[in-house]
């Protein structure tokens, strides 16, 4: 045999492995190298869901806010009238970049990075809530956000790109009411005063209380500018039909472009132009204009390559009667399917959870997640739920009501399977300030989202175990959240009826309350953790006993560092 040629301690585990039957590992072809065109696999996910698609009518959005360094700090601008000649200040403002506490907030900080571009404002801006991105304002207007990438001779790090995609989305969010208008408002700007500089290609899920579009919006190229009076970034944009659930994992997914309807393609001037002068696209080819094989093409599938197999997931879990295979390149599944059953929110939330359970990428198979199956330790597949989230966000927008009621967006601080996804209504005129708060780098009691990281940091400690304690936490306390949606909403429509104010007070308070019980008992769940798992045992407060973990050191782990101490003693011993 081939194998006896090679006696490496590695190669011998690997066969040892196998013959006790131990090696779960399916086999999968060669890895290929990450296509050129793409910046990253550490984004985000987003999950689009149509109206008919939905369980209860809402159409939902998600947005998985990737990093692992960002500002995670969220805030609440209100709505505001202006006075004619009043102007709106643009300014470059980076996903990524922070500042330390002791200088101040994000949001005062990134007011010094001026583009010298001001825009007359509008009579009335929206008031909306937003983070890294604006995510919903007062009109149900909803986004969620996916860095896509673009062909490299696309990129524009120039300050020549003045807007970039989160000065976009705000932008959207104070002038925007519903999703075509907003994608219309930021492909406008994108084009007039180029799009770049600190982003390359991305996909927004623009969404109202109708409907959900996936916008993407990319850079031509760092020699434009104004002066050459052609657009400044390209951009298209495709309807989700309302029957059906459309994913984006960091790649671009808008295909063929028939803007002939109208109703379901929207796009820049240039959207075809600028391939052809590009070299992206050559129209005697006979090939119709696809729009993600010329600016973003991703050749791989999620058996060539795992970091892709999210979007094989996704589509799987919502799809299962369709049979996808993950041995199907990603560029050629559909834009959008037809679930199976429809989504209700709890659904979508499972969604944003998946760790690829049960499959071949499964990051606790075999060996990979140790003696307590921590899917955390295993890099070699890119998740939906990951650790590095910064937040995630799952908007809804429900035609039925009126727009302060019907918008929501639930806020899950931190990774998603250790978080608890809290309410926060389009009405709502206040953001807790334990929300405005908080760095990476600086543990602040007073910061929502350390309460979240102190219960995710416990939990890895003996994850198999530990996760059941806090999917009780997820059940008490998202359970009570959703439940209590129709009543919530019965209170507020009266109250509106009388006052619009005075229901969005009663949002707010509800809101603030159920945010502050919420951080509290996470602040809690991370001491119970703490003391229970202490010392890798099994720790009971209330009899004052400890003992062994029951998943600790399973037989087959046993077995595994068995057969490597063996293959690993030093050759003297042997």
């Amino acid at each position: 045999m081939a194998l006896a040629k090679k006696t490496g301690p590695a190669l011998v585990l690997v066969a040892t492995l196998v013959i006790t039957g131990m090696v779960l590992f399916p086999s999968r072809p060669e890895r290929t190298e990450p296509p050129a065109t793409t910046d990253s696999f550490e984004n985000c996910t987003v999950i689009m869901v149509g109206r008919n698609a939905s369980a209860d009518g809402s159409v939902m959005a998600t947005h998985a806010a990737d990093c692992g360094v960002c500002d995670f700090t969220w805030r609440h601008v209100p709505a505001a009238d202006h006075k004619p000649g009043e102007k709106r200040k643009i300014y470059h403002i980076n996903q990524i970049r922070t500042w330390p506490p002791s200088q101040g907030l994000k949001w005062d900080l990134i007011k010094k990075d001026i583009t010298g571009v001001e825009l007359p404002e509008v009579p009335h801006t929206y008031g909306y809530h937003h983070a890294v991105f604006g995510y919903l304002n007062d009109q149900q207007l909803a986004i969620g956000e996916s860095t896509v990438g673009n062909q490299r001779k696309m990129s524009n790090p120039t300050p020549s790109g003045v807007m970039d995609i989160t000065m976009l989305t705000l932008l959207a969010m104070e002038r925007a009411r519903t999703a075509r208008e907003a994608i219309k408002l930021m492909g406008g700007l994108a084009e007039q005063y180029g799009y770049g500089f600190h982003d390359s290609g991305e996909m927004l899920a623009v969404a109202d209380a109708k409907e959900v579009w996936d916008f993407e919006v990319m850079p031509v190229g760092p020699l434009w500018t104004p002066k050459t009076g052609k657009p400044g970034a390209v951009w298209a944009a495709q309807r989700v039909p309302d029957d059906d659930v459309s994913v984006c994992p960091n790649e671009s997914r808008i295909g063929e472009i028939d803007l002939a309807d109208a109703d379901h393609f929207m796009a820049s001037p240039n959207v075809v132009s600028y391939a052809v002068e590009a070299g992206l696209y050559d129209p005697r080819s006979g090939k119709p204009f696809n729009w993600k094989r010329a600016y973003n093409p991703a050749e791989a599938s999620a058996a060539a390559d795992p970091r892709r197999s999210r979007l094989w997931r996704l589509l799987d879990v919502v799809a299962p009667s369709r049979k996808f295979s993950p041995e199907t390149p990603n560029m050629d599944f559909p834009f959008s399917v037809k679930p199976d059953r429809k989504l209700s929110v709890e659904d979508v939330m499972a969604l944003t959870r998946d760790k690829s359970q049960g499959t071949a990428f499964d990051p606790v198979r075999g060996l990979r997640g140790g003696p307590f199956q921590n899917p955390n330790y295993y890099k070699g597949t890119r998740l939906i739920s990951v650790p590095n989230v910064e937040y995630t966000t799952l908007t809804q927008c429900r035609s039925w009501l009126p727009d302060i009621i019907g918008g929501i967006v639930w806020v899950a601080l931190g990774s998603q399977d250790t978080s608890c996804y809290i309410p926060f209504y389009a009405g709502v005129t206040d953001i807790p300030k334990s929300f405005s708060v908080g760095d990476h780098w600086v543990l602040n009691r007073e910061a929502a989202r350390w309460a979240f990281d102190y219960v995710d940091f416990h939990v890895q400690v003996a994850y198999n175990a530990a996760i059941v304690d806090v999917k009780e936490a997820q059940r008490k306390w998202e359970g009570e959240a959703v439940a209590g949606v129709p009543e919530r909403d019965r209170q507020a429509q009266e109250l509106f009826r009388k006052s619009p104010a005075a229901a969005a007070r009663f949002l707010t308070g509800y809101c603030l309350t159920n945010a502050r019980n919420v951080i509290e008992a996470w602040w809690k769940l991370g001491d119970d953790l703490w003391v229970k798992y202490n010392h890798v045992m099994l720790y009971n407060p209330d009899k004052r006993l400890n003992g062994r973990i029951p998943t600790a050191s399973p037989e087959w782990w046993n077995r595994a560092v068995r057969a490597h101490d063996v293959l690993t003693e030093p050759e003297a011993k042997k």
